[in-house]
């Protein structure tokens, strides 16, 4: 196996199982696993190879997929042989995403409108045949249930709406239908081969669907357009989750979405002494351990919480999204993991009213693109204090850590404009 080039260790794009990432604590592998599926041995196999072949940590995306951090050249294509002999990736050639669709970890379990699992697998395999889409490109599978993914940022979304009937949007402004549920994987190929074509045409200047002029996102299908369905409210991202007759679920979040090997060999160990049939990913950064009796979900939970993961849905970890920062980044300037453990911790009141908190290392948001009531951006070992905006808008002041944390107190003036700009609002990722 060849090692990877230059270009295919450059930053900026998505890493993958066969194209790592270069980082400041080493190469950061991406993993797919068939299905975003895995069983509690597989789990505790990954972290083996972790430990094995990383630096022993392990993180969740946002987007629910598995990263091994401190890979190096050397131990790189060993790991590979592994994950591919044992099949624990799915991956395949071409420079489009490796995984397109983005579902919710309960999906099926929570009064679906329709099938979301099983129509995301049909667009993953009917766009494998489409050539020409960006490797970021995201597509959200929201069965219209309890488990909304409304806070999730995509370039096109499908929902579901009533029985076997699902609305599709493009760049979350143009929403078209509605569709019957068997017809949407056809509908959805289709719209992404237009818009390939259509990014062929300049790929200078369209990297992403938002990138379209209105007029241009429109012509992209002949659908009626239609309303965008009702908000929902905000889904539990932690906790015990009855599932009808497939059992008991345990939702366990990772703090900041990272999680050490011996930490995450255990999980899977309980959770296999306790009869979990199936773990999906969560794009809350945790882990959905699903098929438990209700006593075993709970058992489960409760160890888990022993490992100072998260286990309740007020944890005010939950509300605080943040990269790895420096040293593990090589472009971050401040250690943003470090700083939101501790602004977690010192501003726990607000993160519980429902304040959202972005600690980014740099200008490229890694952790969140989109917007949250308070971002804060690394620069040069202080922070520019972003508010309602996201890490590429414009800051109203430049503070180091402790200064952030003085201005965060009732009666500070970071507080009076998050207060006086309504940010309190429950809205959370």
């Amino acid at each position: 196996m060849n090692a990877p080039s230059k270009d295919e260790l450059r930053r900026g794009w998505c890493p993958s199982t066969l194209r790592p990432m270069e980082t400041g604590d080493g190469w950061l592998v991406r993993l797919h696993p068939p299905g975003a599926r895995l069983t509690p041995a597989q789990l505790q196999r990954i972290a083996a190879l972790a430990a094995k072949h990383g630096n022993g940590l392990i993180e969740i995306s946002a987007r629910g997929n598995l990263q091994l951090r401190g890979v190096t050249a050397k131990s790189h294509p060993a790991l590979v042989a592994a994950l591919l002999a044992e099949r624990l990736v799915d991956e395949h050639d071409g420079d489009g995403p490796q995984r397109l669709t983005l579902t919710a970890p309960l999906a099926g379990d929570a009064g679906d409108m329709i099938d979301a699992r099983a129509l995301a697998a049909e667009i993953e395999t009917r766009a494998r045949a489409v050539t020409g889409l960006p490797a970021k490109f995201s597509l959200v599978v929201d069965g219209g249930g309890a488990s909304s993914l409304d806070a999730f940022a995509g370039d096109m979304r499908v929902v579901g709406i009533a029985p076997g009937s699902a609305v599709i949007a493009l760049a979350d402004r143009l929403w078209l239908g509605p569709v019957a549920a068997g017809r949407v994987g056809e509908i959805v190929a289709g719209l992404l081969g237009r818009f390939a074509a259509r990014r062929a045409q300049a790929p200078g200047t369209i990297r992403r669907l938002p990138d379209l002029r209105p007029d241009a996102l429109a012509a992209l299908s002949d659908l009626p357009h239609a309303s965008p369905p009702a908000p929902r409210a905000a889904p539990r991202r932690a906790g015990l989750f009855a599932l009808g007759p497939d059992g008991f679920a345990a939702l366990i979040g990772l703090p900041f979405g990272r999680v050490d090997t011996a930490a995450l060999t255990r999980l899977g160990a309980a959770a296999e002494a306790h009869g979990c049939a199936e773990i999906r990913l969560s794009p809350w950064r945790g882990i959905a351990f699903r098929g438990m009796g209700e006593a075993g979900a709970a058992a489960l939970l409760g160890f888990a919480g022993s490992l100072g993961l998260i286990v309740r849905d007020d944890d005010p970890r939950l509300s605080v999204q943040a990269c790895a920062g420096a040293p593990a980044c090589l472009r971050a300037e401040t250690p943003a993991m470090a700083d939101a453990a501790l602004l977690a911790e010192a501003i726990a009141p607000l993160l519980a009213e429902g304040l959202s908190l972005h600690v980014s290392g740099c200008v490229k948001s890694c952790a969140r693109p989109g917007a949250s009531d308070l971002t804060l951006v690394g620069r040069e070992g202080r922070y520019g204090v972003v508010i309602g905006g996201t890490a590429r808008d414009n800051a109203i002041a430049e503070l180091d850590l402790s200064g952030i944390m003085a201005r965060l107190q009732p009666g500070q003036e970071i507080h009076a404009r998050l207060s006086a700009a309504g940010r309190f609002s429950g809205s959370r990722v």
